[in-house]
């Protein structure tokens, strides 16, 4: 029988506002560093040489989060040079992936310790990257779709799936409206590492000026919003569109890391999981409505953990874009109150390759809390492809 692998600490910085947050200043591999350090600390006698590998997300690995972000961020970290460390880019899926891969690790036998992770700085590095180069073939006519770009995949989705302006406006004003309510509640504590960001500055009198500040809150959530302030918003991606800004993820800064064992190891330290990894699906979908990809992956990723959709007590669906995840929910028949209780990517934010760690934190630490059993991670991807993780709450 293979080994089970399950999660015994999930840590996030906060998520930031890109560009004019706490975070934006800082770089990808000292969040990463920090959330390594914040989740190895949660394991008591943990010797990180028995660490087996750091696989870490992130979807854009150029500039200040290239070179192998994933190794010269644990070394960053404190871990023994002896540890390993890979990078993968499964673009909005990654973190989830990094989770997926050092899950199959631990049941195949070949690590016993494994520290899955993500981290994104869209403050640093542009959506497409410094230097885009796209394949000229992707504009022939039967490939273009591959040149979408999101938001006019959500356009498509909105139009093709009869998702009204109306109903996405009001998707986004209760992510805010949950986020909120969530952050008051201190439901994200347990999950949050308390990041101290430097900010350097120019001062009136011409010199430099170093700021420090400790960020503990995702800086996303918009508090005073309304229907009628989201219904004024123009569509930005389409002239007779109905996909805002307001009904859009927002662009963000952060990171996460997950610590995965096997049952033997947890028995020898005398850790208790928060949950068992239970299966993980990827599949592909056409680019041009890329958003619906979580409709092909979450019934596979159900049955091979063997339960049914309906089974799902909480789901973590990656609001892209209000569009997609209304069309998703809508294809799945999904129930709304089960689907981002705590808010999602329009209110915390979606800091690409990082978003699958972290909304795995934030789903095993919110079944421990509600005693809920079964759990989903899951999100589209860009070029067509959907992925979905389920977790079991131990």
């Amino acid at each position: 029988m293979a080994n089970q692998a399950y999660i015994v600490a999930a840590t996030r910085t906060p998520v930031g506002k890109a560009f004019r947050g706490a975070l934006a200043h800082t770089r990808p591999d000292d969040m990463l560093a920090h959330s390594l350090r914040a989740a190895i600390d949660r394991c008591p006698g943990l010797d990180p040489q028995r660490i087996g590998d750091v696989i870490v997300g992130c979807a854009m690995p150029e500039g200040p989060q290239g070179m192998n972000v994933a190794r010269i961020g644990l070394l960053l970290a404190g871990l023994p040079e002896s540890v390993p460390g890979v990078t993968v880019n499964r673009f909005c899926a990654s973190g989830l992936q990094a989770v997926a891969w050092a899950a199959d690790r631990i049941r195949l036998g070949e690590a016993s310790v494994m520290i899955a992770a993500g981290t994104e700085s869209m403050s640093l590095i542009p959506m497409m990257g410094h230097r885009p180069e796209l394949n000229p073939k992707i504009f022939d006519d039967e490939n273009v779709a591959i040149a979408y770009g999101m938001g006019i995949t959500a356009e498509r989705v909105a139009k093709r799936w009869s998702i009204s302006r109306e109903d996405q406006d009001a998707f986004a004003l209760e992510s805010h409206r949950r986020a909120s309510r969530a952050i008051d509640d201190g439901a994200f504590s347990d999950e949050i590492a308390p990041f101290s960001a430097t900010a350097h500055r120019p001062d009136t009198d011409g010199s430099v000026a170093v700021h420090h500040r400790t960020v503990s809150v995702d800086e996303g959530p918009r508090r005073d919003t309304s229907i009628e302030a989201l219904a004024k918003l123009r569509p930005v991606f389409a002239a007779q569109g109905s996909v805002t800004a307001g009904t859009a993820s927002q662009m963000s800064d952060g990171a996460a890391a997950i610590v995965l064992m096997d049952e033997k190891t947890m028995g020898e330290l005398n850790l208790q999981p928060l949950a068992r990894v239970a299966s993980f699906s990827v599949c592909g979908v056409a680019p041009e409505v890329m958003g619906i990809g979580p409709v092909e992956a979450v019934p596979r990723a159900c049955h091979g953990a063997g339960i049914a959709v309906d089974d799902l007590d909480h789901v973590e669906l990656n609001e892209a874009f209000a569009a997609q995840t209304l069309a998703c929910m809508k294809d799945l028949q999904l129930d709304p109150q089960r689907v981002n209780p705590l808010g999602g990517a329009i209110a915390l934010g979606h800091p690409l390759g990082a978003t699958g760690a972290i909304r795995t934190a934030t789903l095993v630490h919110a079944l421990r809390r509600s005693g809920k059993k079964y759990g989903m991670v899951t999100m589209c991807v860009g070029t067509g492809m959907g992925a979905a993780g389920v977790f079991e709450a131990c």
